[in-house]
């Protein structure tokens, strides 16, 4: 299959080019990437289970990447996160942070991300105008992961500038100036909470990067490497997708005429909807996989050790075998089982905060806005397997 990423009429629906998968290649070679991709729903699901498949790239990170001094400061950051690896490094890493996630320990995140989510419609209501993605989307989840870690809400909007540059790495074919940029945020990134580590040691809080450090203390064998790394994830990965599926939701949302405040009428209603905005249009559609062995993906399609795959999340959600007439926006269906977080040992940690932020953030904004409209018809970003939008320009 011939598709480039890169093409605007596939960047603002890549539903059209999935609903072909579905119909009538759901696993398909995508000559652009080089490698095999799984569009149907339950083939991604199996394969995210699928002990035949891991992140962790055959001889490691480091030597698969092979001698790339320009990056040494990026793939270093890379070699030591808990994302590119597999058990047991994997499960000794996520356990430490996994505490600071799990759903009882996020739930007393509300008031404070309700209060911020006001402070910061109170910033530009009066103004009767605003990009969101800047005023709303972005702001909110970094500033609560920046002070999850400690490391002050003031240095939110470097580290979203850190990170964008970094994440870049990800999409399809860099150019060499997107590589010398993620390099350079890594570098400034390591150095950055290094710096933390060190005041931190010396005066811990109850801070999560305090928990990581007590942690490498107490001999859970966490290395300085791993700790730097470990915190760069969770500052990444605890805003990045969340900054996209905020944008998207209120596209979604506002899509769907009539008072937005009936989709959050209740808890109960402002969760269905945010799964249901997770499933029709996610933030990350693309995850990649190794295998470990050979495996025969289908009659014919046979992946040696080694090899990647593709995992197609967007294609999956929408998957018409999976889910009745997919491209409507539904938030009462009883078929909801999206793979937006992935699924498996490397099931996104963040998903409860994620979920708490944009089920309160998006109550909060439709509540204070009800009025709220779309200056124009946004489109998305270039940066396919991230799915997200360059503006979101709105009045009320």
């Amino acid at each position: 299959m011939r598709l480039d990423p890169h093409d605007p009429s596939f960047i603002n629906d890549p539903y059209a080019a999935y609903a072909w998968m579905h119909s009538t290649a759901p696993i398909v070679f995508w000559e652009d990437f080089g490698f095999w991709c799984l569009a149907g729903y339950d083939d991604v699901s199996r394969a995210f289970r699928d002990k035949r498949f891991g992140r962790e790239r055959p001889g490691g990170y480091l030597a698969s990447v092979g001698e790339r001094p320009h990056l040494a400061d990026f793939d270093r950051l890379e070699a030591g996160s808990m994302l590119e690896l597999e058990p047991p490094v994997h499960t000794r890493l996520r356990s430490l942070v996994n505490r600071a996630f799990v759903s009882r320990q996020v739930e007393r995140l509300r008031p404070r991300i309700e209060e911020f989510a006001n402070q910061l419609i109170d910033g530009f209501a009066a103004n009767r105008q605003a990009d969101l993605l800047t005023a709303f989307a972005t702001p909110l989840p970094s500033v609560i992961i920046a002070e999850m870690l400690g490391v002050g809400d003031e240095m939110a909007s470097q580290l979203v500038a850190w990170s964008n540059a970094m994440v870049s790495m990800y999409m399809h074919a860099p150019t060499r100036a997107v590589e010398l940029a993620a390099n350079d945020a890594a570098r400034q990134f390591a150095a950055f909470i290094r710096s933390e580590v060190e005041t931190r040691r010396k005066a811990p809080g109850e801070d999560l990067l305090s928990v990581l450090i007590a942690a490498r203390e107490q001999g859970d064998r966490l290395s300085d490497d791993e700790l730097v790394s470990s915190a760069v994830l969770l500052l990444n990965a605890g805003h990045e997708a969340t900054v996209h599926q905020i944008g998207n939701s209120v596209r979604t949302i506002l899509g769907q005429n009539g008072d937005p405040r009936r989709f959050f009428a209740t808890h109960e209603h402002a969760a269905a909807t945010v799964e249901e905005c997770l499933r029709i249009d996610a933030p990350l559609h693309m995850f990649t996989r190794f295998a470990s062995e050979w495996v025969e993906l289908a009659p014919g399609v046979v992946i040696e050790p080694g090899e990647r795959i593709g995992l197609l999340l967007g294609a999956a959600n929408n998957d018409p075998a999976a889910f009745a007439h997919p491209r409507r926006f539904d938030p009462a269906r009883t078929d909801q089982k999206n793979v937006s977080f992935g699924a498996g040992i490397h099931f996104c940690v963040g998903a409860p905060l994620a979920r708490l932020e944009m089920q309160i953030g998006l109550k909060v904004l439709f509540d204070r806005l009800p009025g709220l409209r779309l200056v124009y018809e946004p489109a998305y970003r270039d940066s396919y397997h991230f799915h997200g939008l360059e503006t979101l320009k709105a009045e009320w």
